[in-house]
């Protein structure tokens, strides 16, 4: 099959490798589309490992259709069409998947589209509402709002009920999560996101942070945070390492401070948060409630490119390469 590899200078090109082969309890899919996520780019600096036992090749989440059924699978199909999260292996024709990680996905989807759902939607969904208990009425504060990621938590904690303050980097991310209706869209270099936070808020703070940054914004997260509130960690874009940290204050408001990954979790918990998610949040998905926002659509022979504009930091919402 064709693959995507990397070359010695970390430049990405299309060539040959190992078709994978189909397992028991397990879907072989032709994969028709497949989304970048920030740890693509690091694993092919050689930054970020695949967990033992996961393919090789780049790529967290795909979308297509199955080709081979594995011993002791039932419910689905040879043609069935599916997006799913993977370990590894998205930016290849074919990818094999425990069958329990499978979504199926109806004629009203794109592959396009639905390969923009798995990863970001279901790390949203993992640290708001597995991890983070976010309730109707409660305040959340999401940073990087207009990222894949941050565009979906935007559209899952409104459909919950919650209040949703959003930061951003530029005008234009502005107004495009305030089209998702977030409630105030903060451009950080324009406003203090402390300031506005406790202004919206009345001063109480907000009951939930969702974190990607890290370090850079730990000391802003704890003035915001509101009594008994939630940080949600889950990335540290701005660094890991916080320095001379008094931890007496964010004890005295008893803030819980809960990390994750969604890639190394084990598989039986990734397909009992498939299982939830696709209760949940699937049908509001299908029926146009909430949606995958597309930043931009790649050939093949782009990837390199594709790559480069999420590096500038340029995209809003998901980036999708076409699988050749």
């Amino acid at each position: 099959m064709i693959a995507c590899l990397v070359n010695e200078n970390k430049a990405l090109y299309w060539g040959s490798w190992p078709k994978p082969n189909c397992g028991s309890g397990e879907l072989l899919v032709r994969v028709e589309a497949t989304a970048l996520n920030r740890a693509d780019l690091l694993q092919k600096r050689g930054l970020y490992s695949p967990p033992k036992g996961a393919s090789l090749i780049i790529g967290l989440e795909m979308a297509g259709v199955i080709e081979e059924v594995g011993v002791g699978v039932n419910g689905w199909e040879v043609g069935d069409r599916i997006c799913a999260l993977l370990p590894g292996g998205g930016y290849a024709q074919y990818a094999t998947i425990p069958a329990e990680l499978a979504v199926r996905i109806s004629d009203k989807l794109t592959f396009v589209e639905a390969a923009a759902i798995p990863e970001v939607f279901l790390t949203a969904y993992l640290n708001m509402f597995d991890l983070g208990r976010l309730k109707a009425g409660e305040h959340v504060l999401i940073h990087a709002a207009a990222s894949g990621v941050g565009t979906a938590a935007v559209q899952l904690a409104k459909a919950a009920g919650a209040f949703v303050i959003a930061t951003v980097g530029t005008d234009e991310k502005v107004d495009a999560v305030e089209r998702l209706n977030a409630d105030v869209v903060i451009n950080y270099r324009n406003q203090s996101f402390e300031d506005a936070v406790m202004e919206y808020t009345n001063g109480k703070g907000v009951d939930m942070i969702m974190d990607p940054i890290g370090a850079s914004y730990w000391k802003s997260n704890m003035e915001v945070l509101a009594m008994d509130g939630r940080l949600i960690l889950f990335g540290v874009l701005g660094g890991s390492k916080v320095e001379k940290v008094d931890l007496l204050p964010a004890m005295l408001r008893r803030i819980h401070i809960i990390t994750s990954t969604l890639r190394g979790l084990p598989i039986e918990r990734k397909a009992a948060l498939t299982a939830s998610f696709v209760d949940w949040a699937m049908p509001l998905i299908e029926n146009g409630e909430i949606e995958p926002i597309i930043d931009s659509v790649w050939e093949a022979e782009e990837i390199n490119e594709a790559h480069a504009r999420m590096e500038r930091n340029e995209n809003i919402g998901k980036m999708v390469v076409l699988v050749p």
